[in-house]
Order: structure tokens, then sequence, then C-alpha cells
């Protein structure tokens, strides 16, 4: 590396320093983000290792007394409180005379099915309800002098092969998809404020009248975002090597760790992506003709690394996907956190395929910063 290009690079971190606001709102999501991961993983621990009893509104009780005291036992109960769902099971009147007779005795269950905050309860109740027609049936059956396995043809075993390692890496999968975007986070801020913010200030015309090349100049400012999108993904994975170690995991059977295994090869899967975040960064804000625009243009434009990490962790991404940036690297991060093998060939096209689309966003840049247009906003 040339003494220009490092003293170019020198000049843009001393700028950026100076700005600790700036720094300071690239380097929050890094901070809290994983510390918003572990709020949500506390509560959803808590919402299936130990759910809430669920109030609801029964109609005729007194016709349906076993399955009333049934419900209740699995945290279903009748109440007419303020905490009570709007759900309202009616048992018929001739349940009892229907259920001694051994014929169907009917419930109903009224609940808006199209209520999001009802939905997970009325599906809770439903299952409750089929469990206790189940028992029902067998005890039927049985007094008949049936045996209830003939109703059941097929008996299916299930034998779970997934490992703690895997197990753990279903929620570290989703966990690294807020790592991942720490990069594009980061060194936002330095990317728009190096670009369009230097062009406001009038600077960059000051800075291409000095003896360097634009590519020199494109190329430093790429290193100085790059350092700053790296120190956000580092923060963010420190911050979460001690928070993920307060969520009870041993709730679900596993445990997570955030180890020096996994802090490396994030470090060296992400450096690509943060390349490639800093480049279209800086692209995009060099094309917008203020620091505002910049902002918005942005804002859009980080949409896209978003769904592909997205489609990474939630397993919904095609085939293609693997070798494509952010997502290919993401997918990879997955099996390694899994304690399966490394897909290194997934790993290296998505990587190379990153460099090689940040290689022409530095070559569109090195060529705008020739146009008038480009370096004066016109």
């Amino acid at each position: 590396m040339s003494n220009k290009i490092i003293t170019m690079l020198r000049k843009e971190l001393i700028d950026a320093a100076r700005d600790k606001r700036s720094v300071m709102a690239g380097l929050y999501y890094a901070m809290g983000a994983p510390l918003l991961m572990c709020g949500m993983f506390f509560m959803l621990i808590g919402q299936l290792t130990s759910p809430e009893d669920l109030n609801i509104n029964i109609d005729n009780p007194q016709g349906a007394p076993d399955l009333v005291k049934y419900l209740s036992s699995k945290g279903i109960n009748q109440t007419d409180g303020e905490n009570t769902k709007d759900i309202l099971l009616v048992i018929s009147d001739d349940y009892a005379s229907n259920m001694a007779k051994g014929i169907s005795a009917e419930v109903t269950l009224i609940a808006d099915a199209s209520n999001e905050k009802l939905q997970k309860s009325i599906r809770r109740l439903e299952k409750r309800l089929q469990e206790y027609s189940s028992e029902m049936g067998s005890l039927r059956l049985i007094a008949r002098g049936i045996d209830p396995r003939v109703m059941q043809p097929i008996k299916l075993n299930v034998e779970d092969q997934a490992t703690p390692d895997s197990k753990a890496g279903m929620i570290l999968g989703i966990a690294t998809m807020t790592m991942i975007y720490a990069v594009f986070i980061s060194g936002m801020n330095l990317a728009i404020d190096t670009s369009a913010g230097e062009r406001e200030r009038n600077s960059l015309a000051l800075l291409l009248s000095h003896p360097v090349s634009t590519g020199q100049i494109v190329l430093s400012k790429i290193l100085a975002v790059t350092i700053f999108a790296m120190i956000g993904l580092l923060l963010t994975l420190i911050v979460s090597k001690f928070a993920y170690s307060f969520v009870p995991w041993q709730e679900l059977g596993f445990s997570v760790s955030v180890n020096g295994n996994f802090i490396g090869m994030m470090m060296l899967v992400g450096l690509p992506v943060a390349i490639m975040a800093a480049c279209l960064q800086l692209f995009v804000s060099f094309m917008a003709k203020s620091f505002k625009e910049a902002q918005s243009y942005l804002t859009i434009v980080l949409i896209l690394p978003m769904m592909l990490a997205m489609a990474a962790s939630y397993d919904i991404a095609p085939d293609t996907l693997q070798w494509l940036p952010v997502s290919g690297q993401l997918q990879a991060l997955m099996e390694f956190i899994k304690g399966r093998e490394l897909p290194v060939v997934q790993l290296a096209v998505s990587s190379i395929t990153t460099l090689v689309i940040s290689a022409g966003l530095a070559m569109g840049m090195q060529k705008s910063l020739k146009s008038e247009k480009i370096v004066f906003g016109l």
C-alpha cells in the first residue's frame, strides 16, 4: 500500500473520529441489536417453557364438568375478568346424555380467527379439545372390550438426530443475520459523510486538486468505511458473547455459545461483505446530490441485503442464492455453527462474487469522480 493511500486513509479516519455523534450512531446498532435479540429470546423461552394460563368464557360449564376440569389442568380456565380472551366455548345441553350414550357430544368454539392476538389461543384450545376427544374415544373402545390400538394401524416413531450444537445453530442462525447486518449499518454514516457530505462542504473538489489519483481516493474511502464496518461487527460479536450467556438456553435442551472459533469465522466471512457494503454505500452516496438524498437512497438499498439475509436465515431461499453475496455467506456460517462440514466451495464462490461486485462498484466510483456533474452535484 502506497504512502499516499495510507495518508488518505489516516485523513478519513481522523475526520470520522471528530464527529463522535455520527460514529456512535453507526455503532448503536452493533451494541443494541444483541441486547434486543436477548430480550426477544428471554420472552420466547418463557412462553415455550411456561405458557400463561388461557382464560376464556364457557357457556353451560355444568353440562361437562369433566371437560372443564381437564381444560383447567391444562391451563385453560373459565373466568370473567379483564384478562379473559374473547373466546367462547359453548357446551350443548345434551352433552352429558350424548356422552352417556356413547355418541358424539357437541361443543362449539366461537372466536374471531382473523384476530392475530387470538390465533395462538384458538389453536391451543383446539389442540386440548382434540386431546380430550382422543382420550374419551380410547375409553369408549376399552369399555366395549376393544383395544384402542386397532384405531392406530400405523405407529410413527421419530428419532431426532439433531445434536445440541445443531439445535443451538437454529437459534444462533437467526442472531447471525443481525450480526452480518451490522457491517451495513456501522459504516453507513461514514460512507455518506465522506462522499455526499464532503461534496456539500466543498472539500471533495479540493481533495481532487491534490496530486493523488481518483483510484487512490476511492480506495482510501473504501478502506475507512470497511474498517468502521468491521469494528461494528466485532463489537456486535463481543456484546453477543456476554449477553447470550445470560439467556436460559438450557430450558430448551441446548446451549448457545459465541466462542472464539465462531468469532474468528464470522470476522473472516464478514470481511468481503464489509468491503462490498462500503463500496455499495459509497457508490450510492456519490450518485446522490445531497446528504439527505444519500440517506434516503441507502435506506432503500439496504433492504436488499436484509432480504437476502432473511432468506438464508429462515431457509426460504432457492438453491441459486447460496452462491450470492450475504445469503451464501450466511448459509455457510449456519452450517459451521451447527457443527456440520463447512461448504468451502459455496463460501469461496459467494465471497469471490462479493469481491467482484465490490471491484465493479469501485471502478464505477473512480470513473464518476472524473465527472464534474458528480464532483459538484450538478
